[in-house]
């Protein structure tokens, strides 16, 4: 297995140094006797896009507030900006030019709401939170997802910009109906908070997969799948081909093995290593899983080379380069 965990220095260091690569652990992430105690707060998200998410949701944890508000929050940033083509406003259509969205939010307590097939609202991480609290249901799908958002206060919006209209025409000319694989910027920001209580929370938010098939959801709103999480053992989110994560459970499995004792990066490494064993053809088959346990320890690994991860903790930000299987 490739290694390639560089680190980029994004803030200022409190200690005046950086973290080994075997483990995103802090001052960083834990203190000398391994208590959970010095982990608090800490988030970790997915992608480059992640630093400034990270940032939105630190502006709650730094003032003491929960990791549900900070991962609601932080990813609330992706999907209103609209040079984002892969979540939110802005996000890729499918074939038939339509921008449909799916997200999911999960707390401490195992409370969790998804939205899918969303369309027309901007923040479906915040609609998620509401199928959450405010109903004795996990997830709404489609046009009961969207009556649902605007009985909560939510208004329509058109997502699809004119940049994402201009490349939806120019891959309509040659009319190949496949869906676009984005490898450096997947079609996801997934997130993971601890905050100063010691609890975690998680979310995942995606426009999906560039000019998939009209109505088609990914691993994204699906609690076990895009994202899960205890609040003894930890949490993970997944992202890239949702198809193939969804056929492992990924993000459930990814805790499972770490409630059995592999280290956040052991049980990442594991999940991609049975997406690769459960799929003859691995062209353009990228997927990722970013994992934190209880103990501040942050593990992160993808089928192909590319995948990257943002941490931010009261004295570090770093945007970390996840280990790999295989190189393009």
């Amino acid at each position: 297995m490739n290694s390639r965990r560089d680190f980029l220095k994004l803030g200022a260091l409190a200690s005046g140094s950086l973290v080994l690569p075997s483990a995103l652990k802090a001052e960083l992430i834990s203190n000398q006797e391994g208590s959970a105690d010095a982990v608090k707060p800490i988030v970790v998200s997915t992608w480059k896009h992640g630093i400034e998410a990270n940032a939105a949701a630190w502006k709650v944890l730094g003032k003491g507030g929960t990791a549900l508000d900070a991962v609601e929050q932080g990813v609330r940033v992706i999907e209103s900006d609209p040079k984002n083509t892969s979540v939110g406003i802005g996000g890729r259509p499918d074939r038939d030019g339509v921008v449909s969205l799916d997200a999911c939010i999960m707390d401490h307590n195992s409370n969790c709401g998804a939205v899918a097939y969303l369309q027309n609202i901007e923040n479906p991480i915040s609609v998620a939170r509401k199928v959450m609290e405010d109903t004795p249901h996990v997830m709404l799908a489609g046009d009961g997802a969207l009556q649902f958002a605007k009985e909560k206060g939510f208004k329509e919006k058109n997502l699809l910009t004119k940049g994402s209209e201009t490349a939806w025409k120019k891959w309509l000319e040659k009319s190949e109906y496949e869906p676009v694989i984005n490898v450096e910027n997947h079609d996801t920001i997934g997130m993971l908070a601890i905050d100063e209580e010691g609890n975690i929370a998680g979310s995942c938010t995606t426009s999906g997969m560039a000019y998939k098939l009209h109505g088609r959801v990914g691993d994204s709103p699906i609690i076990g799948a895009g994202l899960f999480l205890d609040n003894e053992i930890g949490g993970c989110c997944a992202t890239g081909m949702g198809e193939a994560i969804i056929r492992v459970a990924g993000s459930s499995i990814v805790v499972e093995m770490m409630r059995n004792g592999m280290s956040p990066q052991e049980a990442c490494d594991e999940a991609v290593a049975r997406i690769m064993k459960k799929h003859s053809n691995l062209e353009n088959l990228q997927c990722g899983f970013l994992a934190l346990d209880k103990a501040g320890n942050v593990g992160a690994s993808s089928v192909y080379a590319g995948f990257d991860y943002a941490a931010k903790t009261n004295s570090q930000e770093e945007l970390v380069k996840a280990e790999y299987k295989l190189e393009w």
